[in-house]
């Protein structure tokens, strides 16, 4: 039985998303008698979010079936300073062109998840610069910045943690929990959004918010956090071997992104079809019970479900079909990722390990060297154990590429350009 009335706040408590709320009575008994707007904010710090990100669009969509409007706050302004929060060394600044450019590429994504319009329940997407970029400082100054006491900002776990290392702490940086608690009471004045949500290392930035409201006349406003989610053996969700799982479909491809959550470690199955996918609580009971070689089946179901709220059902399973006939069948599916490589360039002979790295199966030539060495490497499905192999035009299969393999999940499909 939930500790909650409302649907939404039900919802994400069995489904795992809840770490801590600032008045669970008071945001539970609002949730449950009027449609409320809430907000998360999203850094605009590259050209797309990483699957680390999705527990925060996941609480947005919830929020949204369960009657709700959700708010996407890109931070075209506080994108100028950048969170400190955590962060051993100051963020590189962006210039205005650079964060307009990944607000754009960025919000591609957000589609997938949730339904924008003009309607009372529709989802908004709001830029921050709106309000930030054009503050009169003195203004600023005396109307805001008088509520904050700076002994209490240095309390912080978010600024204690970069003091106690003794490494640099810019003023430009100290400014952004002032920023980023203005936010929450210009949505309130604007949207009348009561709640700010986010990961539990945001928990500071948004109480501040709250008091600041406090200060300045908003009704009650409330904060929820989510945990901050490693898996079961400690690494950072949204990294892979390859770096980081990007959500947009040009910077990683779906089949790339299907073989991330297909790979999902066993004790974390259960617990990512919760956050990650729409499934209904009993059909994930189901699939959680199932052990053995039953749960290959539901990495599998977890991977395409993922996979098709991002890139579409249709694209999903197209990864899904061509994982089966790579690892199942063994037979080269057209649609695996693939490189071009110059018809001369090949006519001429190209180093195994430079290959390795143009496919990038490797970030060096060490690295892919260390690879060959541990025998994870094929080309056209057999092991390659010498680093010095020249590939060449005659490796070229009769359906026109070069099958370059690094342990048995890994295929790129060399193709003659």
């Amino acid at each position: 039985m939930s500790r909650f009335k409302s649907d939404f706040l039900r919802t994400l408590d069995e489904r795992g998303f809840i770490h801590q709320i600032s008045d669970e009575a008071g945001l539970d008994e609002l949730f449950a008698k009027e449609t409320v707007t809430a907000y998360i904010g999203f850094d605009p710090t590259a050209p797309s979010l990483h699957a680390g990100g999705l527990i925060q669009i996941m609480m947005l969509h919830w929020m949204q079936k369960t009657g709700h409007r959700p708010i996407s706050l890109m931070g075209g302004g506080t994108g100028m300073v950048g969170d400190p929060s955590f962060k051993d060394d100051a963020r590189q600044l962006m210039t205005v062109d650079t964060i307009e450019s990944n607000i754009a590429s960025i919000k591609r994504v957000f589609a997938n998840y949730l339904s924008y319009g003009e309607g009372a329940k529709d989802a908004m997407m709001i830029n921050n610069g709106d309000w930030l970029r054009d503050i009169n400082y003195l203004e600023f100054l005396r109307d805001v910045g008088r509520h904050f006491s700076v002994n209490r900002m240095l309390s912080f776990d978010s600024v204690k943690t970069r003091l106690d290392r003794e490494q640099s702490l810019s003023f430009l940086e100290f400014n952004y929990m002032i920023l980023q608690a203005y936010d929450f009471v210009e949505l309130n004045k604007r949207y009348g959004t009561r709640l700010q949500m986010g990961g539990s290392d945001q928990w500071g930035n948004i109480i501040n918010g709250i008091d600041l409201g406090h200060r300045m006349g908003t009704p009650q406003l409330y904060a929820l956090t989510s945990p901050l989610l490693t898996t079961a053996s400690g690494a950072k969700m949204g990294k892979s071997l390859n770096g980081a799982v990007w959500l947009n479909p040009d910077m990683l491809s779906a089949y790339d992104f299907w073989q991330y959550w297909r790979n999902t470690e066993d004790a974390d199955v259960s617990r990512f079809l919760k956050l990650y996918t729409t499934l209904p609580m009993d059909e994930i009971a189901r699939l959680s019970a199932l052990g053995g070689s039953e749960i290959n089946e539901v990495k599998k179901i977890l991977a395409t479900e993922v996979t098709a709220m991002l890139h579409g059902r249709d694209n999903a399973e197209q990864a899904a079909e061509t994982a089966r006939k790579t690892f199942e069948e063994g037979a080269l599916a057209d649609n695996l990722p693939s490189i071009d490589v110059a018809k001369g360039e090949l006519e001429a002979g190209i180093g195994l390990l430079a290959l390795i790295v143009k496919a990038g199966l490797a970030a060096s030539n060490g690295e892919a060297r260390r690879h060959v060495q541990g025998g994870a490497v094929r080309i056209n499905d057999v092991a390659i154990s010498d680093e010095r192999t020249v590939i060449g035009s005659g490796e070229v299969t009769a359906d026109g590429v070069i099958k370059l393999s690094l342990g048995k999940k890994k295929h790129i499909l060399v193709r003659p350009a």
